[in-house]
């Protein structure tokens, strides 16, 4: 392996891994649907409290939109990868398909890294009205226990 070609190659690992990294970050950065985390912009705003009862609770998956990030880092990690195959066409056609393939391979990296364990909990509130919430499974609630609905700023939260 000539020394061009093998410093061309360290520099590309070493890209993959910062385009790997940037994936990583994006999925921790995601947004919070749990009734126990708050944003800064929704902690000192007062909210409407409503009291009931648990009607049911029902275990479902948070699956947030794909910002596409680890789709294109894929992408580019797969091209680059697939561009030290061959030479000539071989390198253009390793080129396409590796980019196609990391482009695939990331984009459900990133589906992974964003999923989350919900749950719908349904209210029946003091005044007989039924309301169903979504949030992240970090509170189990339980058939017939009280609690709290929250609500403000177009957020509900169920809560004891």
């Amino acid at each position: 392996m000539k020394a061009s070609h093998r410093m061309r190659s360290l520099k590309f690992s070493g890209i993959a891994v910062a385009l790997t990294g940037a994936i990583l970050a994006a999925g921790c950065a995601t947004p919070s649907n749990s009734g126990s985390v708050y944003t800064p912009e929704q902690t000192q705003r007062e909210q409407t409290i409503r009291m009931g009862v648990v009607e049911s609770v029902r275990a479902v998956t948070i699956e947030p939109r794909q910002s596409g990030v680890g789709a294109a880092t894929g992408g580019i990690v797969g091209g680059i990868a697939g561009s030290n195959v061959g030479g000539g066409r071989g390198s253009i056609v390793g080129s396409v398909l590796g980019a196609v393939a990391g482009g695939m391979a990331g984009q459900a990296a990133e589906g992974a890294l964003m999923r989350k364990a919900g749950v719908e909990v349904t209210v029946k509130l003091d005044n007989g009205e039924l309301r169903a919430i979504t949030q992240e499974a970090d509170e189990s609630f339980k058939p017939g226990e009280r609690v709290r609905l929250l609500s403000g700023g177009g957020v509900t939260r169920v809560s004891r």
